[in-house]
């Protein structure tokens, strides 16, 4: 099995794992973040009031809304980035040792580099699994409809609204959200937000940048300090991760609502102030109507769920990796003791 594999599984492992821990989150949050406040009034509801209200209104499965496309998409996702990062990553590191025997450098994939490398994984990661996204921001920020509603609209759910005579719609299951995403804008539907979804590739780009400077110099401070012993715990992975994800999303934030803005249910009808056309156009608006703030909603529920994803990711992934390659190398072992002299 090659270590391009092995990382690539493991990272569908981790990010299903943490997916399933931190889903809630990322649900209010998603819905924090295609809120249209066009009063400019800054909402005073924390996240944890915010998630006993879905429950209240619209109960306990709306926190879980899209759970098994968002499952399909962090396993797809994690997969697909670690995989290509990995064949990237190798080459990198072929150039660099490369580069070492004419001179240059110590041999070590630089930082640059490393930035470079996370980037083309994001990228394509970006462009094959973006439909899988849009679906799971549909099912996330469709909610119950009021009988004074009109047939065929959707009623968003602020936090500041009850809903007296809430009837449930029929269960809106991912074949919905697909219909929903094609009927209003076709094929090219599902490919919405992917401008600013790959401008955000700087994510995982100085997430994985950061986390891998931190974890060099670790490792190498270790190994000064414990004569050679450069082991580095699950615990250290973990903290490793959340620093660098922190960081990350403190800098892309803004786009990440843009995108979600532009993947969420459009209003065709009515106020135009709530429709955008494409990335300016939801941008100008957001200024417009809601000022710089709007562009930050939802960023402490954001930060929380980003940082507990990445570091609980990382520490999966890393020991996955890990027994991965010791089954590997202990049926090697049994296989040559098998074979006859």
């Amino acid at each position: 099995m090659s270590d391009a594999l092995i990382n690539g599984l493991s990272g569908a492992g981790g990010g299903i794992i943490a997916q399933l821990i931190t889903y809630p989150l990322q649900t209010v949050n998603t819905r924090q973040q295609t809120e249209r406040d066009l009063k400019k009034e800054k909402r005073k509801h924390g996240t944890i009031e915010l998630m006993f209200q879905v429950v209240k209104q619209e109960g306990w499965g709306r926190l879980y809304g899209g759970l098994t496309p968002s499952l399909a998409g962090t396993a797809v996702s994690q997969g697909v980035y670690y995989y290509f990062y990995q064949i990237f990553r190798n080459k990198a590191e072929a150039a660099s040792l490369k580069r070492m025997k004419i001179g240059i450098g110590d041999g070590s994939v630089g930082m640059f580099s490393s930035l470079v490398v996370a980037a083309l994984s994001g990228c394509l990661n970006v462009l094959l699994t973006n439909p899988i996204w849009v679906i799971v921001t549909r099912m996330q920020t469709h909610t119950k409809i009021s009988k004074k509603s009109l047939p065929g609209q959707t009623q968003s759910v602020t936090p500041d609204e009850t809903i007296p005579a809430a009837s449930e719609l029929p269960p809106f299951g991912t074949g919905h959200a697909i219909q929903e995403v094609y009927d209003e804008a076709g094929v090219w539907g599902f490919w919405k937000g992917v401008f600013p979804t790959l401008i955000m590739v700087s994510n995982p780009s100085i997430q994985f940048m950061l986390y891998e400077t931190m974890l060099k110099r670790l490792k190498k401070r270790r190994a000064l300090s414990r004569m050679g012993n450069n082991g580095v715990t699950a615990l250290e992975i973990f903290l490793l991760g959340a620093l660098a994800k922190l960081g990350a999303t403190v800098v892309t934030y803004p786009l990440l609502v843009v995108k979600s803005r532009l993947q969420a249910k459009q209003v065709s009808t009515g106020d135009k102030r709530h429709h955008y056309k494409g990335t300016l156009d939801a941008i100008l608006k957001m200024i417009r109507y809601e000022g710089f703030y709007g562009f930050y909603k939802g960023m402490s529920t954001k930060i929380v769920q980003s940082v507990l994803a990445a570091a609980v990711l990382f520490m999966v992934k890393e020991e996955l990796v890990r027994g991965a390659r010791f089954l590997l190398s202990k049926d090697a072992i049994n296989t040559l003791k098998s074979k006859p002299p």
